[in-house]
Formats: C-alpha cells, sequence, structure tokens
C-alpha cells in the first residue's frame, strides 16, 4: 500500500528526479506519480523492481508445481519415465530435421 509521502504530481518529479531517485534508492519504497491528480504512473529502484519480478517468477513457479501435483492427484499426466522418453524423441527429430536442412555440405 502507498503512503501519502508516496504520491506526488508527475511535473515535481521532473523538476527533481535526481532527488527522487536517490529517495527511491534509500526507502526502496515504489513512488506514484499522479497527472492532472490521477496516478499514471508508478516507478521504483531498479535493485527492488529485480527483487519484484524475481518473486514473481517463484510465486508462478509454486503455482505451476501446485498445478502439477493437483493434476498428478486427479490421475492426470504422465509417468516421468515416459516425460523423458518423449522429450528424448522431440529433441532427436529436431536434430534430424537440422541434419536434413544442412545436408552433406561440409562447409556449414
Amino acid at each position: 500500500m502507498f503512503s501519502l509521502s508516496d504520491i506526488h504530481p508527475l511535473s515535481e518529479f521532473q523538476r527533481s528526479a535526481k532527488a527522487f531517485i536517490a529517495r527511491l534508492k534509500q526507502t526502496k519504497a515504489p513512488m506514484v506519480l499522479t497527472v492532472n491528480g490521477k496516478a499514471a504512473a508508478v516507478v521504483q529502484d531498479a535493485e527492488s523492481y529485480q527483487q519484484l519480478l524475481d518473486r514473481m517468477e517463484l510465486l508462478e513457479s509454486i503455482a505451476g508445481i501446485r498445478k502439477s501435483i493437483e493434476e498428478f492427484e486427479q490421475g492426470e499426466g504422465i509417468p516421468l519415465k515416459e516425460a523423458f522418453h518423449r522429450v528424448r524423441r522431440g529433441s532427436q527429430q529436431r536434430l534430424e530435421s537440422i541434419d536434413q536442412l544442412l545436408g552433406d555440405d561440409p562447409e556449414i
């Protein structure tokens, strides 16, 4: 949640960009920028943004794992050996397709 001290007009941000960026780095808190009194953008320091992306990626992975577990518990899916077999077979087919495209040309 944003506090009132984290909401600023875009014009104020533009006038004092260096000071705002220093504050973003120091506080690690995002800031809402407004245009005509309405929220228009959210800015934050790069390190905090990267941490946010990392957390989102982790949460998406956990959600995928949970979904897979639910599917497994419902009898969906395939055995691990069959999954590996399909992956290997697909990889082998792609390699064969590449070989066919390249032909016997020793220059390639």
